[in-house]
């Protein structure tokens, strides 16, 4: 399949939905494969435990300010559009923060035996599949004229995006696990 007829195909909602999603499971899943598979190094861990926490700060910042400036929307204190473009700036972000715990996470080793971590692990990926749930949500909203308020959106569109702010909690706790782990972690050994 060329390339512009590959872009045909995923421009399309009902195709680009079960594909980016079976890209973010597979992801998923390969980093927790790695991450408890291969052991490096304390240095490297240091560096990756590090990297890791940064990247949660980005796609958690991100998703703060958007969730703020929408809730600002919802309240009728900001327009449509001020919500529009900031979503439009902000998921790079926010999906590059995504794809820096799923590279950093595999360096860690994480203790897939935890329930904490089994939690956070899966709160990751309901984080990731509900990001992409939201692209067709998104572009109706893009949609839509500049002025409108969040009362005259459709109801099945309000309810998708009330719902859809659930990834505040699940970055909550993804980090909250972080810290308890940083807490109860033996130190390393120097190298």
């Amino acid at each position: 399949m060329s390339t512009p007829a590959l872009g045909s195909v995923l421009s399309r909602p009902r195709l680009l939905i079960p594909v980016l999603s079976v890209a973010a499971m597979g992801a998923w899943g390969m980093s927790i494969a790695a991450g408890s598979t291969y052991t490096f190094d304390a240095g490297i861990h240091r560096l990756a435990l590090s990297a890791h926490v940064l990247a949660m700060v980005l796609a958690f910042g991100a998703v703060i300010v958007v969730d703020w400036v929408g809730f600002l929307w919802l309240i009728g204190k900001r327009g449509l559009h001020d919500t529009s473009r900031l979503e439009s700036a902000a998921a790079p972000l926010i999906w590059i923060g995504l794809m820096g715990l799923l590279l950093t996470g595999a360096f860690i080793r994480p203790d897939i035996t935890n329930p904490a971590t089994q939690l956070k692990m899966c709160c990751v990926l309901g984080l990731m599949l509900n990001g992409i749930s939201l692209v067709p949500a998104m572009r109706t909203l893009h949609a839509l004229p500049g002025g409108t308020m969040f009362r005259d959106v459709a109801a099945n569109l309000r309810a998708r995006l009330l719902v859809a702010r659930g990834s505040l909690s699940g970055l909550l706790v993804d980090g909250d696990h972080d810290r308890l782990r940083q807490q109860h972690e033996p130190p390393l050994a120097p190298p």
